[in-house]
């Protein structure tokens, strides 16, 4: 488990519409548990050989990885962003890890194992939402 220390982020405007949020664009794979005006804890789950669509993650999140797999990220382009066998073998136990806002990817399984991570948003961090006074 990687524990990291609360990190001061500057907020940034938000270049992307609603309808790419993970609820609304792949919501076959993003199910909300949780939600507040302050946190949304998603239920994420892909199976081996599912593509996920093109979608966002707007705020920064504490993510509880709960089993994983080779995957691949790409852009909205199809431009391979990351591809987690370069990183070597997924863990085999539960980790825990911070992740920043993610702009439009999309994300394949290509692994044999699900990916299932439980992933707390923390609203109003890391990203200016336009409102009065932000």
């Amino acid at each position: 488990m990687s524990v990291n220390t609360q990190q001061r982020e500057e907020a940034q405007p938000w270049a992307w519409p609603d309808s790419l949020d993970a609820v609304i664009a792949a919501r076959d794979f993003h199910c909300v548990l949780f939600e507040n005006e302050r946190v949304r804890v998603l239920d994420v789950r892909i199976r081996p050989g599912q593509f996920v669509p093109v979608h966002t993650h707007r705020w920064p999140a504490a993510v509880y990885l709960l089993s994983a797999s080779d995957f691949i990220r790409r852009d909205e382009n199809g431009n391979l962003l990351f591809d987690s066998r370069a990183a070597g073998p997924p863990p085999a136990t539960a980790a825990a890890q911070w992740t920043g806002p993610l702009p439009p990817h999309s994300v394949e399984n290509i692994g044999s194992a699900d990916i299932h991570i439980i992933s707390t948003e923390l609203k109003g961090r890391g990203v200016r939402t336009g409102g009065i006074g932000e």
